[in-house]
């Protein structure tokens, strides 16, 4: 019997190739993003394998995106390029060009890739991506999020399936969607890597990924110690496991609870709520439920939890001080308590703050007070 270190280091075999894209092989057409590291070559490699088994094969399509931040990006590039043609797998490359933020470097490369990334699968029709986040992605996610306070939908992490983000709000592409895929989200990086030792592959080193003003790195030079704790990141992947169990079945209540609550409302694309049910729920239903309606009604997406909850808290004060009226907005959309009913609409638009137009004598005395 392999222990626990024997086993991450072997390759994954055709078996569980064939087992890790088994769900895509009615797909015509599958981009993958490939940057030249370890694991999406890894996925690359994997992915042509099990293309090659099958007797009606999908086009692969393997983007690698050029952030422009390194030197050695536009070489990395072109190796992918070259190991593409190897494996019979058509090959892209898409750069990010324009000015690059100097603070949130990390989020802003990421939104261009899957903006990048998008574009090429409605380029050539196809409807999924397939990125190579592993294991160990899975749990510096985790840790990263606790950081961040995130609630249980946060905790449960990545999926296996998900709609690509930026997409899922814009109303020209609600019947246009591109899912990220990630198959790998079981297997390690070092099982990965040893797969490439083995056909003798090589792949690209990328520096940024040790770089410790980056919160990922610095949780990722971390894990050897936690997992010395116990802590390692098979565990922290079955605490996301085990929570998405959960975030599931509050979502089965949240829609019962909607449909519960759910009053006639005074006008198309409003969305109301009897309060009285509405206050005798438990919190994390209700926040639910008005998060779920200001993010239909409004036109700024999901919304924070933070500020879910403090808007929450002051409808619990209105609601137990009888403020006849409570009107706050949030996200794009005017969340109104009256009439034991809550209503959530289209906020209407800020109005500008009109100039200054008093006395220029005043003026002045108001300045050197």
């Amino acid at each position: 019997m392999r222990t626990a270190s024997a086993q991450k280091s072997t390759s994954v075999t055709a078996t569980e190739a064939k087992s890790l894209f088994s769900d895509l092989d009615h797909l015509p057409a599958l981009v993958l993003a490939v940057s030249g590291g370890p694991d999406s070559t890894a996925l690359m490699v994997l992915a042509a394998r099990w293309r090659n088994a099958l007797e009606t094969k999908p086009k692969l399509i393997a983007v690698t995106v050029d952030h422009g931040l390194r030197a050695e990006s536009k070489r990395e590039a072109a190796s992918v390029g070259r190991l593409a043609r190897k494996l019979k797998v058509a090959h892209r490359t898409l750069r990010w060009t324009g000015k690059k933020p100097k603070t949130g470097l990390p989020q802003a490369a990421r939104q261009a890739r899957y903006r990048l990334l998008a574009e090429a699968a409605r380029n050539v029709g196809a409807s999924h991506i397939l990125t190579a986040h592993t294991l160990d992605d899975q749990a510096e996610t985790v840790l990263i999020r606790l950081l961040r306070g995130s609630g249980v939908t946060g905790l449960a992490a990545m999926q296996k399936i998900s709609v690509i983000p930026g997409r899922e709000q814009s109303e020209r592409t609600r019947n246009d969607k591109v899912f990220l895929m990630r198959p790998l989200l079981d297997i390690s990086k070092a099982r990965l890597i040893a797969t490439l030792r083995a056909a003798k592959i090589a792949y690209a080193d990328d520096p940024s990924n040790r770089d410790p003003r980056f919160t990922r790195a610095r949780l990722r030079a971390l894990m050897p110690q936690l997992a010395q704790e116990g802590l390692d990141a098979r565990r922290l992947a079955l605490l996301a496991q085990r929570i998405k169990r959960a975030d599931a079945a509050i979502e089965a209540v949240v829609d019962q609870a909607i449909d519960f609550l759910a009053v006639d409302a005074p006008a198309p694309r409003v969305l109301a709520f009897e309060a009285g049910g509405f206050f005798i729920l438990p919190a994390e239903i209700v926040l639910r439920v008005i998060g779920r309606a200001v993010a239909k009604v409004g036109d700024q997406g999901p919304v924070e939890l933070a500020k879910l909850e403090a808007l929450k808290a002051a409808l619990d004060i209105a609601q137990k001080s009888g403020n006849k009226r409570f009107r706050r907005s949030l996200a794009g959309a005017m969340v109104t308590l009256a009439a034991n009913k809550i209503t959530v609409e289209r906020a209407p638009p800020r109005r500008k703050t009109p100039l200054t137009t008093q006395p220029r004598d005043q003026a002045k005395r108001s300045k050197a007070r």
